[in-house]
């Protein structure tokens, strides 16, 4: 076959059992609702707290509306499926989940580089905050951050998509994933992918590089704090950043640069599932777990 006789995809089915199908719906149920649930609450406490109208909560409602998208664009296709034991995805819908993940993705890390920064304002140069990190600067450093991953979502879509295919239309992995739609291309057809993941590589470890370095800075400026309150009140604000950060990136690196000597249907499926559908249902928890001025908002929300 080749890719202008491809008319849809076939997904990787979990099992072939009934009840364990059923099973896999639920549990994908169970965490997008918690994933729709935390992140819905994040976004209205801050759109309606004018106390949490600041640059850091800023920043994290629009890693909020990136993951909500991210978790939406692979789960439900995932869990329809399920429910009604078919395993097809159309081309063009395989295209725009493609798209809109790698879009959502993209643009959440380029954000959680963009909140390293604010980080490392906030408490290494905390007189200079108001005017580096004035409203303006924040709606052009987000706006930044969504055009990114919008660039390069369409360049690594439009490529991925114009390589021809000759290894069939199955793919090992629940949702359209572009390490395995490469692997039905014909060998040695795709150089110009490799290239953008080369690029995209070098981007990303230079924003992981900036993300490191700020927190050096950040953690050796909160150790010279002579108050244990204060030194408790910047680890409770940077640490959950740092612990989405890693989780994002160390699962998402493995999963599209890991060599083919070690991948596997299974370890790929477990390693998507880490960096697609765990962050988005956890990060809401991460955040309001040690921020008490996210936590006062919610239970105001709760109130109404």
């Amino acid at each position: 076959s080749n890719s202008s006789s491809i008319t849809e995809f076939l997904l990787l089915v979990f099992t072939s059992t009934r009840e364990l199908q059923l099973l896999h719906f639920w549990l994908f149920l169970g965490i997008y609702l918690a994933a729709l649930l935390g992140n819905g609450l994040i976004i209205t406490a801050i759109a309606c707290d004018h106390h949490l109208h600041t640059p850091m909560y800023f920043f994290l409602l629009n890693l909020s509306i990136l993951d909500l998208g991210s978790i939406s664009t692979t789960v439900p296709k995932s869990m329809a499926n399920s429910l009604w034991d078919i395993r097809a995805i159309s081309y063009a819908g395989c295209a725009a989940q493609v798209f809109l993940f790698v879009f959502f993705i993209s643009a959440a890390f380029y954000l959680l580089t963009v909140m390293a920064y604010d980080r490392y304002i906030a408490i290494c140069q905390p007189l200079h905050y108001g005017t580096l990190l004035g409203s303006r600067a924040c709606v052009h450093m987000a706006a930044a951050a969504w055009g990114s991953g919008f660039l390069n979502s369409v360049l690594h879509t439009a490529n991925t998509f114009s390589i021809p295919l000759c290894q069939g239309n199955a793919l090992d992995q629940f949702f359209c994933e572009i390490p395995q739609i490469l692997k039905l291309s014909c060998s040695h057809s795709y150089p110009r992918e490799v290239g953008l993941y080369v690029i995209s590589a070098c981007l990303f470890f230079v924003c992981f590089i900036f993300i490191v370095l700020s927190y050096v800075q950040i953690f050796r400026a909160v150790l010279k704090i002579p108050s244990e309150q204060g030194r408790h009140k910047a680890f409770s604000t940077c640490l959950p950043h740092l612990a989405v950060v890693s989780l994002l990136v160390s699962t998402g690196m493995f999963a599209y640069f890991k060599p083919n000597s070690i991948s596997s249907p299974s370890l790929d499926l477990v390693v998507a599932v880490l960096y697609s559908v765990v962050p988005p249902a956890v990060n809401p928890l991460i955040y309001s777990m040690r921020n008490q001025e996210l936590k006062d908002a919610l239970r105001k929300l709760k109130k109404l």
